[in-house]
């Protein structure tokens, strides 16, 4: 769905139900703005993300489903997260989600200013690539 104006409404429940079962990528996702001072996405997570940062956004998520581990900044800081929660972090910062414990985890993420898909960076380049992390559907 793509906004036509200036304003749009968005079925968050209704967009995440289409997302398939599997994937070959961590994750999936779908942009639902992407101006220039910001992009707004909703994107489902199929297999834990190795730590990782992005060069050109703060990024700000909202769980709507699912409960996992996530940590920002350094390992020793991982957490559980759960629909509700909601997480923050500054561009640069290295983040991971190494275990999805109940899913599916959807998560609605606002990234300012917008980030471009390839913006990922693995700690350990063997652990990935912009193609093998995030495909849009």
């Amino acid at each position: 769905m793509k906004p036509a104006g200036s304003h749009v409404r968005f079925k968050l429940a209704e967009i995440a139900a289409q997302f398939p079962d599997t994937a070959e990528t961590m994750l999936l996702d779908t942009y639902l703005t992407n101006e220039p001072d910001s992009s707004a996405r909703l994107f489902r997570v199929y297999k834990g993300t190795p730590p990782h940062y992005h060069e050109s956004c703060d990024e700000y998520l909202y769980v709507l489903s699912g409960r996992g581990t996530f940590w920002m900044g350094e390992a020793s800081n991982s957490g559980e997260f759960a629909p509700g929660d909601f997480l923050y972090f500054k561009r640069r910062t290295v983040h991971a989600l190494p275990m999805i414990l109940e899913g599916p985890v959807v998560f609605l993420s606002v990234d300012a200013p917008r980030r471009h898909p390839s913006d990922i960076v693995f700690v350990d380049p063997a652990d990935g690539t912009p193609a093998t992390f995030i495909r849009a559907v």
